[in-house]
């Protein structure tokens, strides 16, 4: 026997099923297509930006996240199910589309039949598998969301129609597969190729001839209409997620990670800055609403929602789809919160673990952006002196700008008005020049610096905040200021290269000054000094005594720069046994410092620095240790709240490298 099967058995191929067949296809096709229409014309509300340029390179990347779904597969268990379950049903769809083709076009035109010999065989085996694995995950994602359903994870009518939809589909499709296998292959040798099948097939065989096709016509009529249903429904339900969620991939921004539009603020035809409604949005931003799943990775994630504060990035993201397609003229502040927005620190947990691609950060930023240049409100007085001190003394301390470089004079540093003929300049930032306790980071690294023979230079009382904090916060006019007085400053010393060891100061150097007309090489210290090391230029004691410690990844270097491993290179070559934390590298934990915060008082929920401090106590290190002056300066109080003074020490790595340098 011949290998193969007739496609449209029992029910016939001819007019009588087909045209009925695809005149409610079209319907279905009709149907979605109109409710898609509505959608774009929501998303069209929103203001123009190019997401589409590098067609072949978008194309590329969208096409490998959707195929491999890897950005799902990054959380084991719902995400495995997810992405089994949906290569179990691309797999039937494929094999759909050739039984469409070979049945309605090669072989009535053409007389061309694939769909058999051994090419059928595995054809039906992998088909029936893939049956399978869907049927299977789908039952595993049915339990997970109604009978053992995680905190936080919201369940609606929509979830029910998916899994009842997708449920019945892929059980009618064995039904039908069973029915007809009874009558045409059981006792044949192709019938072990449709294993599941076979299964239903000897549980039907009893019925007998005349009742098993009654109820296959009956079945292949009613999963034709739960597919056209399925295709139907698509923009009506989280189905449309099939569409958003691959099209976002193709969206991505593919500029610095983590950069944010820098605002043309002279711009006169500008009536406002920020966004007050959705309308001042770009369209993408209204798009990332459509594309969310409400998988609460992200809010499983935030530092805020952690620690009891309004904001859910989830739930945000949902608000803001609910005000553009129900209420768009409503305030976009008023709609999203206002705690909600202010309680962000821009920590990119949320976007780094996103399956959908989601863009949160630029929405939170462009919200407090009109919030702050058009209708003058902080999340505090505190704020509103700091960005005073800012424009006042060039830091947002309130400390004299003419004392900036005081720290260094006893290690006999220059400032670049008294000698620029230096190998690199070191951007201090404002905590590194004020605070003591950072101070003594400075000192570390230019001692690490002068140990190693670099000749290192500062601006001193010229340097200004690089402005990283009150731009997250919204005043993208201060920030402006500052960045441009420091890059002309910079630039005006002919420097060839910058090294900080603040990952706020850094990344902003790095990334968003380009945007300003600052195009120098930009390190963080960790980088410089890893590469000190490797060179033999700097060497530490091999006498050194180990250490034990814990590793807290700095938001800024770790997510947003993706530098994970010099900063525990250096640890390694100082002695240190690290023993990681449960939340580190790229799923690390903020410190409560960013998006601004280190300047504003953290007057909801519990303190994010203090759930950290408790993090790194679990480790049963001695030691906290990071590379950012606002993650110590947030620890140093973080460890004082949570009662661990006596377990657990703040250090720098500069700190630890500095005390390392061999005597003499």
């Amino acid at each position: 026997m011949e290998f193969t099967r007739e496609i449209y058995w029992n029910v016939g191929g001819g007019a009588a099923t087909l045209v009925p067949m695809y005149l409610l296809t079209l319907a279905a096709l009709v149907v979605m297509g109109r409710g898609l229409w509505r959608r774009i014309q929501v998303y069209r509300q929103g203001r123009p930006v190019q997401r589409l340029d590098e067609p072949g390179q978008r194309a590329s990347a969208a096409l490998r996240q959707v195929l491999s779904q890897a950005r799902v597969l990054r959380v084991p268990g719902a995400g495995t199910a997810h992405g089994l379950f949906f290569w179990g049903f691309f797999i039937l769809f494929i094999g759909t589309c050739l039984v469409v083709v070979q049945a309605d076009f090669t072989d009535p035109l053409f007389g061309v039949q694939f769909l058999k010999g051994t090419f059928y065989k595995f054809f039906s085996l992998i088909l029936d598998l893939a049956g399978l694995v869907a049927l299977m995950m789908l039952a595993g994602l049915f339990v997970r969301r109604y009978l053992v359903r995680p905190p936080g994870l919201e369940t609606g009518r929509d979830d029910a129609v998916m899994h009842g939809l997708l449920f019945a589909i892929l059980l009618s499709g064995f039904v039908l597969e069973g029915a007809r296998m009874a009558v045409t292959e059981l006792g044949t040798p192709l019938a072990v190729w449709s294993p599941v099948g076979l299964v239903f097939a000897k549980a039907f065989v009893g019925l007998g001839e005349p009742a098993l096709r009654a109820m296959h016509t009956g079945v292949w009529w009613l999963h034709l209409a739960l597919a056209l249903g399925f295709i139907a429904l698509i923009p009506f339900t989280k189905f449309r997620h099939i569409f958003t969620t691959s099209a976002n991939y193709l969206f991505a921004d593919r500029g610095p990670k983590g950069s944010l539009v820098t605002l043309n603020l002279e711009d006169e035809a500008a009536e406002s800055f920020g966004a007050a409604k959705v309308a001042d949005l770009t369209w993408k931003d209204l798009f990332d609403a459509d594309a969310c799943t409400q998988c609460k990775r992200c809010q499983d994630r935030c530092p805020a929602h952690a620690t009891d504060k309004p904001l859910s990035p989830m739930k945000l993201i949902n608000q803001l789809g609910e005000t553009a397609f129900n209420a768009p003229e409503r305030s976009l502040a008023e709609s999203l919160g206002k705690d909600e927005l202010w309680s962000c620190t821009t920590c990119r947990a949320c976007q780094e673990i996103c399956p959908a691609a989601i863009e949160h950060v630029p929405k939170i930023v462009e919200a407090r952006r009109n919030l702050v240049l058009m209708e003058g409100e902080f999340p505090g007085d505190e704020v509103m002196s700091a960005a005073e001190n800012t424009e006042v003394n060039g830091n947002p301390l309130g400390l004299s700008f003419a004392a900036r470089g005081d720290w260094a004079q006893e290690l006999g540093v220059k400032t670049l008005a008294e000698d620029a003929e230096v190998d690199v300049l070191y951007f201090v930032g404002c905590y590194a020049s004020f605070d003591k306790r950072n101070i003594r980071v400075a000192k570390g690294f230019i001692q690490l610096c002068q140990a190693a023979g670099v000749r290192v230079g500062i601006l001193g009382s010229e340097e200004k905040c690089c402005g990283e904090p009150l731009r997250k916060l919204g005043n993208e006019y201060l920030y402006q200021g500052v960045a441009t007085e420091n890059i002309e400053t910079i630039k005006g010393y002919g420097v060839k290269k910058v090294v900080t060891s603040c990952p706020h100061c850094f990344n902003t150097l790095a990334k968003d000054y380009r945007d300003l007309g600052f195009d120098l090489e930009v390190e963080h210290y960790t980088v410089f000094l890893e590469r000190l090391l490797a060179q033999g230029a700097l060497k530490l004691s091999p006498a050194a005594e180990g250490f034990a410690c814990t590793y807290h990844d700095s938001c800024y270097l770790g997510r947003y720069n993706d530098i994970f491993s010099a900063p525990r290179a250096l640890i390694a070559q100082a002695g240190g046994q690290l023993t990681e934390m449960s939340r580190s590298k790229d799923e690390g934990f903020c410190c409560g410092a960013g998006g601004g915060r280190i300047l504003a008082e953290e007057k909801l929920g519990t303190r994010i620095s203090e759930m950290r401090a408790r993090m790194a106590a679990e480790t049963g290190a001695p030691l906290l240790i990071s590379n950012c002056p606002f993650c110590l300066t947030m620890f140093e109080d973080g460890i004082k709240g949570a009662g661990l003074e006596e377990q657990l020490a703040p250090r720098d790595i500069a700190e630890i490298l500095a005390e390392r340098l061999p005597a003499g």
